[in-house]
């Protein structure tokens, strides 16, 4: 295994959980404008986005379990050796804090669905019911569980910020292969 690069199956799992995370994020934001229109049409939409929005992020939970067994099991390639100390640990932490955000935040969204007072089936794209979280329903519990998800959401939008800038400054900067090994048709610059 060439050690300057992620294998095949860690960029796969990098880049599909980034596409879910992303387009959950956007359903998540335009949520409310479909549920609080009056057109039926609109509702109707707003229903499907949202049993789509817990599938993928049921699909998330699996597949970063997924991910974080292959990451234990075949380590990241080093960081680059001119990195700072201080960009080392921000490197570190904003990949622990991925993970955090990759469990946290989909697991935050099944409490609030499992804990609220209405509860919809979850249905993992039409194919079977996934049953609730044994929480209970609490409306002081769902609206934490609710508040959670939205900050843990918005924490997710910070984190892609800065990690979509780290990787361009290394790319365009640094012109180091950080972003390269990430993307198999990128290739080092300089």
């Amino acid at each position: 295994m060439n050690h300057s690069r992620y294998s095949s199956v860690a960029i796969t799992l990098h880049w599909l959980i980034a596409l879910i995370i992303i387009g959950n994020i956007i359903g998540g934001l335009a949520l409310d404008t479909f549920l609080d229109s009056a057109d039926p049409a609109m509702k109707m939409t707003g229903f499907k986005i949202i049993q789509l929005h817990k599938a993928f992020g049921l699909t998330v939970i699996g597949l970063s379990v997924l991910r974080l067994l292959w990451r234990l099991a075949n380590p990241a390639p080093a960081l680059p050796a001119h990195m700072t100390p201080l960009e080392v640990l921000l490197a570190k932490a904003t990949h622990l804090g991925f993970y955090a955000l990759m469990l946290l935040l989909p697991l935050s969204g099944w409490a609030m669905v499992s804990t609220s007072a209405k509860r919809f089936p979850i249905s993992y794209f039409g194919l079977f019911d996934v049953p609730y979280l044994p929480l209970g329903q609490s409306k002081a519990l769902g609206g934490l569980m609710h508040e959670s998800h939205e900050l843990l959401g918005y924490g997710a939008i910070v984190l892609i910020a800065l990690h979509v800038a780290a990787a361009l400054k290394h790319h365009y900067f640094d012109r180091d292969d950080v972003l390269a090994r990430m993307l198999p048709l990128v290739r080092k610059r300089g």
